[in-house]
């Protein structure tokens, strides 16, 4: 569709921007974010709607307006001021598309006055953005309508974030998510899935009317058991970070003698151990007596592991960790911390397919502020920096980018975000994204439910995207109204 020609206005166009006068029968129709084409040759210059501009010559002097206002005469009465009204579009430069090549090369020379401008089509989409015709489809591209189909590999090999102000579809968005990678084949690749789902959201992927039943598993958090087994220097550590260089190497002597003795071995006889050795200085043993106890009293430890990971584990699969069943935050990184160090251990020796583990909340679980403050974060922070190279990727989903580990963030090369208005998560944002420009960041405070903007990795471009509606999972907790779930509490 032609929506202009490029006009000289200033010192453009140039290499850099350019302006085009809009047709005057689609103007109204045409928005920020829109790519354009021009013919080039053989190649197509490709730029990007960065903003829309109206002018008018007959509201072009102040005084002259003020004084028609006075005067009581209006302007529309005595001029034809609808004839004179043109909308400007400013366009910034992306590059020179090489049709035949596919590849998108530096724009050294400006496009001419008098060029016509078309809408980008799909097929140059395709090719500058890097769509997947066989990707995750997430949704249709804001104003062109086109399908958004992002390569899996390019989405999650290096990490992504999802992140957005309470309310704003980051869970709906990550049920999306969920349903393309529970929809491939196996002809083409299916990866294992976990989500450590805090507040019980995606618990209806279980649901009998789904048509995952068969392959989601949903465990509660309370009943999972860690095997001694498992448990190495490194997860004490993370347990207990308290410890002392002293107390966590005399706690290690201790597991390696009863590991020489014994097959299976429990937190209990640890303590027990502990508590009658001789070779332990009292106020070390006193010490660490009182952690452990601590680890004791969350019923977590056992001589079994329960579930065992390895067996769960299976392309094509989806395992709903639910954790909304423990009130306890500590109890909660607890089992984070745990199940990620063993699939991580799983992954990096190949007894498990490639793993994307989704985390919700995932500010409490890896913030900003000190280690000692959420146990978890060395082992999601160890996955963000290394994961790629074992195929094991992280989905961080947040409402606070702000109180999210900047190590964590940096090393999410995608980034999906939805509406977000608070100034400091949005700095937090830039100063974490490479990609994102200021005023990329003007346009997310502005971005309406279910919109949300990709940038990264998997795109060569930031895109805006109206996510697709859910296919299966029609009502999710917490998405009904508060009329609704008094009126069902009326009937109990």
């Amino acid at each position: 569709m032609k929506i202009g020609r490029v006009i000289s206005l200033g010192e453009t166009p140039n290499t850099q921007e350019f302006y085009v006068l809009a047709e005057p029968e689609i103007a109204s129709n045409l928005e920020k974010g829109l790519y354009v084409e021009i013919p080039y040759q053989a190649k197509l210059l490709v730029g990007l709607i960065v903003d829309i501009i109206k002018t008018n010559r007959y509201f072009s002097q102040i005084e002259s307006v003020a004084e028609f206002e006075r005067s009581g005469s209006a302007l529309d009465s005595l001029f034809p001021i609808d004839l004179w009204e043109y909308t400007l579009l400013k366009i910034k430069s992306l590059g020179i598309l090489d049709k035949s090549q596919g590849k998108l090369s530096s724009c050294n020379i400006p496009p001419s006055p008098g060029d016509r401008v078309f809408l980008a089509s799909y097929e140059t989409l395709s090719k500058i953005l890097g769509f997947n015709t066989k990707g995750i489809f997430l949704g249709k591209l804001l104003g062109h309508g086109y399908e958004v189909k992002l390569d899996l590999t390019k989405l999650f090999r290096k990490h992504v974030a999802i992140l957005a102000m309470s309310g704003a579809g980051k869970s709906y968005t990550t049920s999306v998510l969920l349903e393309e990678l529970m929809l491939r084949k196996p002809s083409e690749g299916r990866v294992s899935i976990i989500v450590f789902d805090v507040h019980g959201e995606y618990v209806p992927f279980s649901l009998n009317d789904s048509p995952f039943i068969n392959n989601v598993h949903v465990i509660n958090a309370s009943e999972i058991q860690f095997s001694m087994k498992y448990i190495n220097r490194s997860l004490f550590s993370s347990f207990l970070p308290q410890l002392s260089e002293i107390q966590i190497r005399e706690l290690m002597r201790v597991i390696s003698e009863m590991r020489n003795a014994e097959k299976k071995f429990t937190l209990e006889s640890i303590i027990s151990k502990i508590q009658i050795s001789n070779d332990i200085n009292p106020r070390t043993k006193e010490a660490l007596l009182g952690w452990l106890y601590m680890l004791k009293e969350t019923y977590f430890f056992s001589d079994t592991e329960n579930p065992f990971w390895e067996n769960l584990m299976k392309p094509g699969k989806l395992i709903i960790l639910n954790l909304s069943n423990l009130i306890s935050l500590y109890k909660k990184q607890l089992v984070v911390t745990y199940v990620l160090h063993r699939l991580f251990s799983l992954r990096r020796n190949n007894r498990i397919p490639p793993v994307i583990a989704v985390i919700e909340e995932a500010h409490q679980f890896c913030p900003e502020a000190r280690r000692e403050e959420a146990i978890s974060k060395g082992i999601i922070e160890t996955i963000a920096r290394e994961g790629r190279k074992f195929y094991f990727s992280l989905c961080l989903i947040s409402q606070r980018p702000v109180r999210l580990s900047t190590t964590a963030l940096s090393q999410c090369n995608t980034q999906i975000i939805l509406r977000i208005t608070n100034p400091y998560d949005l700095q937090h944002i830039g100063a974490s994204s490479e990609h994102i420009d200021r005023r990329t960041l003007d346009m997310i405070s502005s971005l309406s439910v279910g919109e949300a903007l990709i940038t990264g990795e998997v795109v060569n471009f930031p895109i805006f995207v109206k996510i697709r509606k859910r296919q299966f999972i029609k009502v999710a907790p917490f998405e009904e109204s508060i009329e609704e779930i008094a009126k069902k509490y009326e009937t109990l």
